[in-house]
Formats: structure tokens, sequence, C-alpha cells
């Protein structure tokens, strides 16, 4: 997930013409480059679709198929921004502002289906399911407005608004709905502090090891959606260790305070 702390845009105007009609927006780049430039903005956006299919899901009663499409969001959230890099679209496309359009996407992906996700399937307790849920929506927004929300290394500073990642732990742990709110009451809290949380695909510490285990966290999260209610031992203990190595990681370096790595 972007947030709004890489945000400027560079510009390539030229002067000359009569008036800003023509001045040239596209810094002189060829069609092809433009076409990729664009490509990658496509693929952004898709993720505002698979949004959509989700929240569908969530409100048909498919809670398998609703964390199945987060998921897919979440890979395309995790791997465009790289891509954008690669094809410089800041750059190319000066005019269209990337990262408002990555956030856009983000908090209706992040926040909204999930915060209906666990109002829909009960994870809830009775008569305070929608106050959780603007709760959840209302401190996001402060998430996605805070423009400290990176530190010097790239951790994430306060929780970073990852609710659909909270709603699979929540649907899979099935705990008890009073349990789900402290949860959710303490993680929305946590937003406004300076706990760091880590970002496997811009902290540069461990960054092969990051990866790894995030590609391990994501196959047996995947799995276990598909075999919910089964449970195999080796995907559970899978999943539960690379949940730990995240957490252990995420205390260590919030003990060492704002010191950058």
């Amino acid at each position: 997930m972007r947030h709004p702390v890489d945000s400027g845009l560079k510009g390539g105007l030229k002067e000359g013409g009569l008036g800003g009609d023509s001045h040239r927006q596209d810094g002189g780049y060829g069609i092809v480059r433009r076409l990729s430039a664009w490509g990658v903005h496509a693929f952004t956006g898709s993720g505002v679709v698979l949004g959509l299919l989700a929240l569908l899901a969530a409100v048909n009663g498919e809670a398998k198929a609703c964390l199945g499409w987060l998921g897919l969001a979440l890979v395309v959230d995790g791997v465009d921004g790289t891509l954008a890099r690669r094809a410089s679209v800041k750059e190319v496309l000066p005019g269209i502002d990337g990262s408002a359009l990555d956030l856009v996407i983000d908090y209706l992906t992040y926040v909204v289906v999930p915060a209906v996700f666990l109002y829909r399937f009960g994870l809830l307790p009775d008569g305070f399911g929608v106050a959780l849920a603007a709760f959840i929506m209302m401190t996001s927004l402060y998430c996605f407005s805070n423009t400290g929300m990176k530190s010097g290394d790239n951790y994430f500073v306060g929780f970073p608004a990852i609710w659909n990642v909270v709603a699979l732990y929540l649907w899979l742990l099935a705990l008890d709905p009073w349990i789900n709110t402290a949860v959710v009451l303490i993680l929305g809290l946590l937003t406004f502090t300076t706990v760091k949380f880590l970002h496997p695909f811009r902290v540069r510490r461990w960054m092969r090891l990051n990866l790894l285990v995030s590609g391990a966290w994501l196959a047996s999260s995947a799995a276990l959606v598909v075999l919910h209610p089964d449970r195999p031992d080796a995907v559970w203990y899978v999943w539960l260790a690379s949940s730990a190595y995240y957490a252990a990681i995420c205390a260590w370096r919030t003990l060492r305070g704002p010191a950058e790595a």
C-alpha cells in the first residue's frame, strides 16, 4: 500500500505557442512508452474491480470468494509500484497522480470491504457491528492522510489500515466476537502511535527473507481459505510461523525507536 509521502509530480512543460493549451505534457515520450505507462495505471485500476467483486461477494454471503478477490487485490497492490517505477509512469504521464489513484483503490479494498466483511459474517457482536465498522473506516482516514506514515527505513508508523489482513485472521481463527472487538479497537488506536509495521516490499533490511516469508504467508493463507473449514497441520503451522515472524520484526523495530536502519 502506498501512502501520500511521495506524491509530488514532475512536469515537463515547455514554453511556446499561444497559451497553456499548446504546452506539451508528454515530455516528448513516444507512443510505446505512453501506452506502457497507461497499461500500468490500468493494472492498478483493476484493483477497484476486484474490490467491487469482493464487496458483492460479501453482500451475497460468500466469504471465501470475498477473501479471494481481496487477496488478488493485495497482489496487484503489491506489484504495481514496481511496475510503475520501471515504466517511469510519473514522468511519462505527469497529469495522472498514481499515488492518489492507489489511495482511492486501497481505501476500498483495505478498509471498506473488510469492514463490511466483519459486519456481514457475524465477526462483531450483535448491536455493535455498524459502530465498529464505522470506527474502522474513521480511523483509517487518518492513516491514509498521514504524511508521516513511513519511517526513514520504510516501516509503516502506526497501524497501516490493513483491515483486509485483519478480516482474514478473525475469520480463520473464529474467535469470540468480543475478542474481535478488542482487536479492532486496539488496532484502530494504534493508528495514532509510533508502533512500526513491516512493509515487506520496501524495507531493505532482510528484504529477501521478508519476501520469502511473505510468499509463504500468502500461499498458506490462500490454502487455508480454499480448504476452510479443514485446516491441514502443515499449512496451519506455516501460516502461524510466518505470522509470528511478522510480529517479531514489528516488535523489534518498534523497540529500536526512531533510529533509521
